[in-house]
């Protein structure tokens, strides 16, 4: 029995980061010899097992063949006989493909040593093409690498792939799985670069692929394309370190000016509807954990009417927050200031814009939310009465907060 440190933690640790997950590979050994040694059997599709005291996972060398489009259309081999080369070959990105023996040799049949030295992400072979679920990874790996860049002929593999119709294949969970680490990187923005030169944004993501090329006001916009806008948004949102639901609610933000009638062309009056309905539709099909969906939904509706709550009366304000259920959902609410405050900041030359329609906000429903509202509900017996009346105590609450009497 041979073991071999494989895959991401060889090339983190190459590249002076921080190993998270440590992957092996051993070759020379069989099921059973894995379960006497003590180890667990964990997989479903293939031989992997974790150690009895790290828990770290530890995969027999196996080789693929594919027999139908998709990432599932494969056939494992997996026996003793499996080399470990055999098993690096059937792996995405040459970076990926090197392996560090117990004395601390690389092994590196693939040259992906010289390609983290050139930061080059480029395909181990043509069995890439096998799965496509290597698209989003190579994609992924680009918003975490910025500069790193991706092969010509890896770029044009991936091209070759989607006119396959290989991406047609992928399932709603892992299109997710893999898009939400990639919002979760450094810079999203490249990811979804990667997808339209590829041309599989269009077929994982063809609302948002509409934006691009899209015009916008300049007096408001002066990066003018909304696909590009978005980008700036998203990227924003990353070096604030937003949460998921929160970069995935200002990818999703505008995708109603996709569906601008081309007559109202830079204006988009009434995007926000269309957007809510887009976006219901992407989220439905993509299986969008609910936190990232409701989100992603009351930003797209809502988050035009911010720019006008400045001149909100005060019984305005308060209908505005009752409207995004901030009282009774505060961590929403703020959740939605900021992908909120990520489309203001993500247009060129606007990075720092203020943003005191969200601190006015705050505010407002701080005064609202410290109103005993049991305590006025207590006083009458008609649920029309108690309504109307914490609605009362609530609006004067406002008023003062805003220093307006009467």
């Amino acid at each position: 029995m041979q073991v071999y440190l494989v895959g991401g933690a060889v090339r983190d640790e190459l590249l002076g980061l921080t190993v998270k997950d440590k992957d092996f590979v051993v070759v020379g050994s069989t099921p059973d010899a894995m379960i006497a040694a003590g180890f667990k059997a964990v997989g479903k599709d293939f031989p992997v097992f974790l150690h009895p005291k790290t828990h770290d996972e530890y995969a027999l060398a196996r080789t693929e063949r594919k027999t139908a489009k998709g990432y599932k259309g494969f056939v494992v081999h997996a026996s003793i006989d499996v080399t470990l080369e055999q098993d690096l070959a059937r792996r995405d990105l040459t970076i990926n493909a090197i392996a560090k023996d117990a004395t601390g040799k690389l092994i590196d049949p693939f040259n992906g040593l010289a390609d983290i030295h050139s930061k080059t992400l480029r395909h181990v072979s043509a069995a890439f093409a096998e799965d496509p679920v290597r698209i989003l990874r190579a994609a992924r790996l680009s918003a975490r690498f910025q500069d790193f860049s991706i092969a010509p002929a890896t770029i044009e593999l991936m091209q070759q792939m989607v006119a396959a119709g290989e991406v047609d294949a992928l399932v709603a969970e892992r299109v997710w799985q893999e898009l939400a680490k990639g919002l979760m990187e450094d810079k999203p923005s490249r990811m979804f670069e990667v997808l339209r030169a590829c041309g599989a944004l269009q077929k994982i993501l063809p609302e948002l692929d509409k934006l691009w090329g899209v015009p916008q006001p300049v007096a408001y916009h002066p990066e003018i394309d909304t696909g590009l806008h978005v980008m700036l948004a998203i990227d924003y949102a990353a070096r604030q370190h937003y949460s998921l639901a929160v970069r995935f609610a200002t990818l999703m933000h505008d995708l109603g000016k996709g569906i601008t009638p081309a007559e109202s062309l830079p204006q988009h009056i009434g995007h926000e509807a269309r957007g809510l309905y887009l976006v219901k539709e992407l989220c439905k099909r993509l299986r969008v954990p609910n936190d990232c969906k409701e989100l992603a939904q009351v930003v797209a509706k809502y988050h035009g009417k911010l720019h006008q709550v400045m001149q909100m009366k005060p019984s305005t304000l308060l209908d505005f927050l009752i409207e995004l259920d901030a009282i009774r959902q505060p961590v929403r609410f703020k959740d939605f200031l900021l992908a909120s405050e990520a489309d203001s900041r993500g247009r060129t030359g606007l990075e720092n814009h203020p943003t005191p329609a969200a601190e006015l906000l705050e505010k407002v429903l701080m005064a609202a939310i410290n109103v005993d509202a049991g305590a006025v509900a207590s006083v009458y017996n008609e649920p029309e009465q108690i309504k109307a009346a914490v609605f009362a105590a609530r609006l004067e609450a406002v008023k003062r907060e805003l220093g307006i009497r009467g």
